[in-house]
C-alpha cells in the first residue's frame, strides 16, 4: 500500500463522470484544494487540505463501494505528496484544476474572460488565502437555501418520508418532505427551518448511503422558496401541520414539482420489507432501476384488456397507470409504483406466456404514461397489492406456476365452489381449501403455469360467493 498522502488516486472515472461528480464524493471529508482529470486514462487525481482527510475518506470507502453514477470507482493513495503547478501543466489542462468550492455549479452569466481572470489569479494567491477566497465565491455563485434536492440512487429498498425524516432531522428541524419519481429516479424536496441547517446536512450526507451498499443519497439545493404539502402520508408530509389529511379525493396525485413529477406510491416500512428478502434480494434483482414504465409486448389482442394486465403486473408492485397502444395493438404500457418494482415484473414475467402468447416485458424509454382517455389509472384503486403488507407480499414474488392462491373467501366455501369457479381455464390436477388465522383460504393446481397465469388475470377480484377474493401464484410445488 502507498504511504499516507493529502492526495488520492481515483481510477475508472468514466467520460460521464464530472469533476463536481468527484468534488462532491469527497467534499464530507474536508476541503478539497485541487483536483486533476487524467481524461486520457479515466483517472484523476485530488488533493485534500491535509492527509488526515484523506486518511479519513479512505478507511470510509474501505467498508464502503464508492460509485459515481453508477459506475464504481477505485481509490487509494497517490505517490504524489502533493501536485504541483508543474504537475497540473503535465497531467492536465489548467482549467481542470481548481479548487472544491469553485466546482460549485457557476452561474451562466460568468464569461470565459472572468474565468480565465478568475484562475490566473487563484494560482498567484498564497494557499492560506485561498480556501477564504473561494468561499465568499461560492456563496455568491451557489446561493444555497434552506430546501435540499435530494435524489437516492441504487434504490434496494424503497424510502419513505419517515425514513428521509430520520435521516435528515440530526442536522436541523424539518418542517416539509415531498417525495415523488422522475426519470432521474426517486427524489424528495426536504425542506428545513434554516439555511444553516440545509447546508449542514448536504455537507454531512451527500454522496453517503442510508443502506449499506444501497440507497445512495445525491444532494442539491432546490430553487423553490416554499414547499406546498397538501397531505400528510408515507409521499409527503408536513410536520408544521399535523392536521393535513392523509388520503386524496378524487385526483391523482401531483405534488406540482414538474410535469413528471407524480408522486408514485411508496411503501412504508422499509425494514421489514428488506427482512422479506432474508437480508439480501433474489438472485438477479440488482435493485439498482430507476425506471418505472415497462413495455409489454406479443399479447394476445382477443383475450388482454388493462384489468387483466392489472392483476398480473400488481403481483409485484402497486400499478399507477396502464396503456394499450392503438397503433400497435399487441402492446401496452405499464407504470409501476416505482424502479424497484418495475424490475421485479421485468425479472418474473419476461418470457412467460399468458393465452397462447410469449410475453416480451422489457424497460420502456417513456418515463411515466401521460393520463388520458387512452389511459386506465389505478394509483387509487384499492386493488393495489403493496398498500399493506407489503412486506409479505414481496416475499412471495415469484415467476408464474402451475400453483395459484386464492384468499379473502367465504367461510362456508366449498371445495367444489372453487373448482367451479376457475376450471374453465385449465385442467385442475388438485386442489385444497384450508384456514389459517380464522380465514377460509384455497389451493389449485393446474397442469401448467400458463392455464394457472390465465386463471389468476381473468378472476382475481372476481366475486365468490359474495367475497371478492384475491389471487396470488404460490411457490409450493406440490398440494
Amino acid at each position: 500500500m502507498a504511504e499516507s498522502s493529502k492526495v488520492i488516486h481515483v481510477r475508472n472515472v468514466g467520460h460521464e463522470i464530472s469533476e463536481n461528480d468527484l468534488l462532491q464524493l469527497f467534499q464530507p471529508f474536508g476541503v478539497i484544494t485541487k483536483l486533476v482529470m487524467l481524461r486520457a486514462k479515466n483517472q484523476a487525481l485530488l488533493q485534500m487540505q491535509d492527509v488526515s482527510s484523506a486518511i479519513t475518506a479512505l478507511q470510509f470507502f474501505t467498508n464502503v463501494q464508492p460509485t459515481i453514477r453508477g459506475r464504481n470507482v477505485y481509490i487509494q493513495f497517490s505517490s504524489h505528496q502533493e501536485l504541483t503547478t508543474a504537475e497540473q501543466n503535465i497531467h492536465g489542462r489548467e482549467d481542470e484544476v481548481c479548487n472544491s468550492y469553485y466546482h460549485l455549479k457557476s452561474k451562466m452569466y460568468v464569461g470565459v474572460i472572468f474565468n480565465y481572470v478568475i484562475l490566473t489569479f487563484l494560482f498567484t494567491l498564497h494557499s492560506s488565502f485561498l480556501s477564504i477566497f473561494f468561499f465568499f465565491l461560492s456563496w455568491w455563485v451557489v446561493q444555497p437555501n434552506r430546501i435540499l434536492l435530494v435524489t437516492v440512487h441504487h434504490m434496494l429498498y424503497p424510502i419513505t418520508v419517515d425514513v428521509l425524516h430520520q435521516v435528515f432531522s440530526p442536522y436541523g428541524f424539518v418542517e416539509k418532505i415531498v417525495t415523488f419519481q422522475k426519470s432521474a429516479g426517486f427524489q424528495a424536496l426536504i425542506q428545513y427551518q434554516a439555511q444553516q441547517c440545509a447546508a449542514s446536512a448536504r455537507t454531512a450526507l451527500q454522496g453517503r448511503n442510508i443502506y449499506d451498499g444501497c440507497c445512495q443519497l445525491d444532494i442539491q439545493f432546490s430553487n423553490l422558496e416554499e414547499l406546498q404539502v397538501n397531505y400528510n402520508n408515507d409521499r409527503s408530509r408536513d410536520y408544521t401541520n399535523p392536521n393535513l389529511p392523509s388520503e386524496q379525493k378524487g385526483r391523482l396525485p401531483h405534488p406540482g414539482y414538474g410535469d413528471t413529477g407524480v408522486a408514485y406510491p411508496q411503501m412504508a416500512n422499509t425494514s421489514a420489507i428488506a427482512a422479506a428478502f432474508g437480508g439480501g434480494l433474489p438472485p438477479g434483482i440488482t435493485g439498482a432501476n430507476d425506471r418505472c414504465t415497462i413495455l409489454v409486448s406479443n399479447l394476445n389482442t382477443d383475450s388482454v384488456d388493462e384489468d387483466k394486465l392489472f392483476n398480473l403486473f400488481s403481483l409485484y408492485g402497486n400499478i399507477v397507470r396502464i396503456k394499450l397502444l392503438r397503433n400497435k395493438p399487441d402492446h401496452a404500457l405499464v407504470q409501476m409504483g416505482d424502479g424497484f418494482q418495475a424490475e421485479l415484473a421485468v425479472h418474473f414475467l419476461k418470457g412467460a406466456m399468458l393465452f397462447g402468447k410469449r410475453l416480451e416485458v422489457n424497460y420502456s424509454k417513456h418515463p411515466n404514461i401521460t393520463p388520458g382517455t387512452d389511459s386506465h389509472d389505478y394509483v387509487n384503486s384499492n386493488l393495489n397489492r403493496f398498500n399493506r403488507n407489503a412486506a409479505k407480499n414481496y416475499r412471495y414474488c415469484c415467476s408464474p406456476t402451475r400453483m395459484i392462491h386464492l384468499s379473502t373467501l367465504p367461510q362456508d366455501v366449498t371445495e367444489e365452489e372453487v373448482v367451479n369457479h376457475v376450471q374453465e381455464h385449465g385442467a385442475i390436477l388438485n386442489t385444497k381449501v384450508f384456514e389459517m388465522n380464522g380465514k377460509k383460504q384455497a389451493l389449485v393446481q393446474f397442469e401448467n403455469e400458463e392455464e394457472a397465469a390465465e386463471a389468476l388475470v381473468c378472476k382475481h377480484a372476481t366475486s365468490l360467493g359474495g367475497s371478492i377474493i384475491r389471487i396470488s401464484f404460490s411457490q409450493l410445488q406440490t398440494i
